[in-house]
C-alpha cells in the first residue's frame, strides 16, 4: 500500500519521538493500517487522534515496507463521550481489541461496518442496554472473521436446530436444553440475541453474551502480547454488572 486516502476509525495512538505519533486505524478498503503522524502529539492534533474518532485519513509511503506518513482530518469526534465512564470504557475496549488482534493490510469490511455501528450506538444510546448487545455482536463477528467463529446454528451434541439454550466453553457450539440436562452448570447460557432472535435484549442478556465472547477472546486471541487488554475488558464488564445490579435494585 504505497498510498491510501479514505475514511478511517482511529483505533490506537502511540507516541513516537519528541513530537510525533504512530496511528493505527481501521479502514474499509485496507483493514487495519498504520502511519506516522508528524506533530501527532501537538495541541492541534491530539483531539483528532482519539480512539473512536472517525477521520479522513491520507497515507503515503515510498515502498510497501516503509511505515507510511499519515495526515488525519476530523470527521466525527467521540471526545465528549470520554467524560462518561461506561461509554469511555466501551470505546477504549473496542478500539484496543481491534488494534491488537487484526493483522495489518487485510480488508475486513464487515468489521469496519460493525465497529462504526457500535461507536454510533454508544454515542446516541441513552443507556448501556442499547449498545452492550452490539458490543457482544462485534466481538462475536471479530472471532468469526479471524477464524474462531462459534457454531450457534445447531446443537453440537444432537444436530437439532430447535431449543438451543447453552454454549459449550470447549467447542464453541450451541447445546440444546435437552442435551444439556444435568450439565447446565458447565455451560454458558445462550441469550437469544446472539442468534438474531432479539434485536433489543435486556442488559442481563447482553452480559450473558459478553461472558461467552469474553471466554473465547481470552482463549483464542488474547495471547501474552496483549494480555493487558483483559484488564480493560474486566473494568468495562464490571461497570456493566453494576448497572444491572442498580437496575435490579430499582425494580
Amino acid at each position: 500500500m504505497a498510498g491510501l486516502t479514505t475514511e478511517a476509525i482511529v483505533c490506537a495512538v502511540r507516541a513516537h519521538g519528541e513530537h510525533g505519533a504512530i496511528l493505527r486505524a481501521l479502514t474499509r478498503e485496507a483493514g487495519l493500517v498504520a502511519g506516522y503522524v508528524r506533530g501527532g502529539r501537538s495541541r492541534r492534533l491530539r483531539p483528532i487522534l482519539i480512539p473512536g474518532n472517525r477521520v479522513a485519513l491520507e497515507l503515503r509511503a515510498r515502498t510497501e515496507e516503509q511505515l507510511a506518513s499519515a495526515t488525519a482530518e476530523l470527521l466525527t469526534s467521540r471526545a465528549p463521550l470520554l467524560a462518561e465512564p461506561l461509554p469511555a470504557a466501551a470505546i477504549d475496549w473496542a478500539t484496543s481489541l481491534t488494534a491488537a488482534t487484526l493483522p495489518e493490510g487485510l480488508p475486513y469490511p464487515a468489521l469496519y461496518a460493525a465497529l462504526s455501528a457500535l461507536l454510533d450506538a454508544i454515542a446516541v444510546a441513552p443507556a448501556a442496554r442499547q449498545w452492550a448487545a452490539a458490543l457482544a455482536r462485534y466481538e462475536l463477528l471479530l472471532l468469526a472473521e479471524l477464524g474462531f467463529g462459534l457454531d450457534l446454528d445447531e446443537c453440537v451434541a444432537t444436530g437439532a436446530a430447535a431449543g438451543l439454550a447453552f454454549v459449550s466453553p470447549k467447542s464453541g457450539g450451541a447445546v440444546s436444553a435437552a442435551a444439556a440436562a444435568g450439565y447446565e452448570a458447565r455451560l454458558f447460557r445462550l441469550p437469544p440475541f446472539l442468534r438474531g432472535a432479539d434485536a433489543d435484549p435486556p442488559l442481563a442478556d447482553a452480559l450473558a453474551g459478553l461472558t461467552i465472547t469474553g471466554h473465547f477472546l481470552g482463549r483464542d486471541l488474547l495471547d501474552e502480547r496483549n494480555r493487558d487488554l483483559a484488564g480493560t475488558r474486566e473494568r468495562l464488564v464490571g461497570r456493566l454488572k453494576r448497572a444491572v445490579a442498580r437496575a435490579s435494585g430499582a425494580a
